[in-house]
């Protein structure tokens, strides 16, 4: 290994909504001489800024993120900067969020009980090329993606919704208002309610409490937002 090598540092964004934790993320990893936080995010919409503007060689990304949220940032960042890592830190363990987040283009997945030393493992296993899970993921889903084979799922409504469809799907299940969405969004506010009246008759849904709850049951928003 050459000196250039040896002192190399590895470019870090985090993605995180909470204050607290982003610091903490912060100060353990700019602990390590390696690694430098070069960017933090609060949504995914200021993630995917970050990373189209300071091009990081990873970023930690949290999937509950308001507005913007975790897995369409992922999708995002993937298009814009492909050679961007991405490791997904959550508390969300089932296969179905460890699937989407994968399918949309994660490089590893750990949870947010991991110690201090497995987070260290995940960063540098992702900085390196191979893919990292966190040991409590089940066996069936480390199978499935570490070798290679894609389990079949059955497709749900959500694969109907494009995009755009699934990002104004969050944010209307998120209570903000079609003039609130179509500013953070810079679209018209009739381009809001076409895609929203899409979006109910592709899910076939009637109320916008009909789709706050489809969306908590689907992992688009958690319960506390």
């Amino acid at each position: 290994m050459d000196v250039a090598e040896k002192l190399r540092k590895y470019r870090i964004v985090i993605a995180e909504d909470y204050t607290i934790v982003r610091e903490g993320l912060r100060s353990l990893l700019s602990s390590y001489p390696d690694f430098e936080i070069v960017g933090e995010a609060e949504d995914g919409r200021e993630a995917i800024q970050c990373v189209e503007r300071l091009k990081p060689d990873l970023i930690l990304m949290d999937l509950s993120l308001p507005r913007t949220d975790g897995m369409t940032a992922i999708k995002e960042i993937k298009y814009r900067s492909p050679e961007t890592k991405i490791l997904v830190l959550t508390v969300h363990k089932t296969e179905g969020y460890v699937r989407r987040a994968l399918e949309a283009g994660a490089n590893g997945y750990i949870l947010k009980d991991a110690n201090y030393n497995q987070l260290e493992t995940a960063v540098r296993c992702v900085l390196n090329g191979t893919p990292y899970l966190s040991p409590d993921i089940s066996d069936g889903i480390i199978k499935g993606y570490l070798l290679g084979v894609k389990h079949s799922a059955p497709g749900t409504r959500l694969s109907t919704l494009t995009p755009r469809e699934l990002e104004i799907f969050k944010l209307v299940a998120e209570g903000y208002k079609s003039r609130d969405i179509a500013d953070y969004l810079c679209i018209s506010v009739n381009t809001v309610d076409k895609h929203r009246a899409n979006i109910m008759k592709k899910l076939g849904l009637h109320s916008v409490a009909e789709l706050t709850k489809y969306a908590i049951r689907e992992g688009l928003t958690p319960l506390d937002r």
